[in-house]
């Protein structure tokens, strides 16, 4: 069996069905030696940990602890934010902003007090707005405070592609990049299953139907039932296990950006290199003029959201 980190404490703010999912992913895994689930919902919170302590026996060596003070995040090596308002069925991520942001105003400063030395990680949408209003919020350097971005988005690419095709998904190696949402776009001229382009493989209506579904991916299982939990929990556990095991992966992680493809101040999703320090840098990967163009539209999408929110 895998030993968890020894030493390591991973913050997961937020109980709900996200924040509860990704704790217990991070536990299957064995990412930290000690888990703590932060919530204000006191009964919420500790009925979650205490269902989480009881399956201790079958995973990694762990410790957990439920607690409705954020006290319990102190001296956190990595922290992951779910704590925001649900997502309804038709609603938009960004529809999300403004409630969202006005709980951020009051959470962020105090997590980045408790502690100042942990790598943050935003998973609350919209991501990419929610992330660029933590920023400026706490003024964390943007290595250490991003957010989980496009990292589902390009493993449901992947996982089509690899249907598609009939390779296991490990070979497929392509890119969602830009907004987590409406305006995000896959990278097809880089995009290659094992070393054969998927623009030889896949004719480029059926790589249409594949983006679009993509998108919609989410809208599907909230029109379902009610919340998505499964997949962004165990992409979220993927990307502390990439910070925890410092292991230089590349992840398409949204973060502030400044001169990326001429695209400055607003958080996006790229390929990016994280390891134990968060980001360690962003890939400057080719794209065509129309993919370039697709990000910069992105850019434009976020930032107006956030102007209008006062950021």
């Amino acid at each position: 069996m895998i030993e968890s980190s020894t030493g390591t404490k991973l913050a997961v703010v937020g109980a709900g069905s996200v924040g509860s999912t990704l704790a217990y992913a991070s536990l299957m895994q064995g990412l930290a030696r000690s888990v703590v689930l932060y919530d204000i919902d006191a009964a919420k919170v500790r009925a979650e940990a205490l269902d989480l302590r009881q399956g201790l026996q079958f995973v990694p060596a762990a410790h957990v602890e439920g607690s409705d003070d954020i006290q319990a995040c102190a001296d956190a090596d990595i922290i992951a934010v779910t704590a925001g308002a649900k997502q309804q069925p038709g609603q938009t991520r960004l529809d999300l902003a403004a409630s969202t942001t006005n709980l951020m105003r009051t959470l962020m400063p105090q997590l980045v007090e408790v502690a100042p030395e942990a790598i943050i990680v935003m998973v609350t949408n919209p991501v990419d707005v929610i992330t660029y209003v933590a920023q400026k919020l706490t003024g964390a350097a943007p290595e250490r405070l991003f957010g989980s971005g496009t990292v589902l988005d390009t493993a449901r690419l992947r996982g089509l592609l690899a249907s598609r095709c009939g390779v296991a998904v490990q070979n497929v190696h392509a890119y969602i990049v830009g907004e987590h949402g409406d305006s995000e776009i896959p990278l097809w001229s880089t995009a290659t299953v094992g070393a054969v382009p998927v623009t030889d493989l896949v004719p480029a209506e059926e790589r249409d139907r594949m983006a679009h579904d993509v998108v919609h991916a989410a809208y599907e299982i909230i029109s379902g039932k009610g919340a998505t939990n499964y997949a962004i929990g165990v992409s979220g556990s993927r990307i502390i296990e990439a910070v925890l095991r410092d292991e230089h992966s590349v992840l398409p992680v949204s973060s502030m950006l400044e001169g990326y493809h001429g695209i400055d101040d607003v958080c996006l999703s790229v390929p990016s290199v994280v390891g134990r320090s968060g980001i360690e840098r962003r890939l400057d990967v080719p794209m065509t003029e129309a993919e370039v163009a697709g990000l910069r539209a992105s850019a434009e999408e976020i930032r107006r959201v956030a102007r209008d929110l006062g950021f």
